[in-house]
């Protein structure tokens, strides 16, 4: 067998909201099963996108780095940036995603302090791009159910 994760989470989160949630006697309970039932919905739809929101983002990081390149007067910086653009996803686990993207945002972290240093209009347009993928990438992990 072999189990379907999204249908198994859809059919507790039903569970929950119709048959338990109804039954129990108190409002809080009833509530609290219910935002459990809610919860799983939103780890369906993590699920249904994780890996391909991770790449997605890498990607975007990475593409990123590589136009900035050019603006970046820090010698160190510019070697871990070029560095992590020839870099590529090892593992689709999501564990090994989340270590890159987490290596790939501190990196951007450092970029962004050294180009808000910097006035040329080099700096300018990385720091702007900069503040686009920060966008986008709220826009990623934006959830269906805006409760969250």
């Amino acid at each position: 067998m072999k189990p379907d994760i999204a249908r198994f989470l859809d059919v507790a989160a039903g569970y929950l909201m119709m048959q338990v949630a109804p039954g129990l006697a108190a409002a809080y309970q009833q509530s609290t099963v219910a935002m459990l039932a809610v919860m799983l919905l939103t780890v369906r739809e993590e699920f249904d996108r994780a890996a391909a929101r991770r790449v997605e983002e890498n990607r975007a990081l990475r593409d990123l780095f590589a136009a900035a390149l050019g603006a970046v007067q820090s010698d160190d910086l510019r070697q871990r940036l070029a560095a992590a653009v020839g870099d590529s996803e090892r593992s689709l686990a999501i564990p090994d995603l989340e270590a890159a993207n987490a290596a790939l945002r501190s990196l951007l972290i450092e970029l962004h302090a050294h180009v808000e240093d910097l006035t040329t209009p080099a700096a300018g347009a990385v720091e702007a791009a900069i503040w686009r993928e920060l966008i986008a990438s709220t826009e990623r992990r934006r959830l269906s159910l805006q409760a969250f």
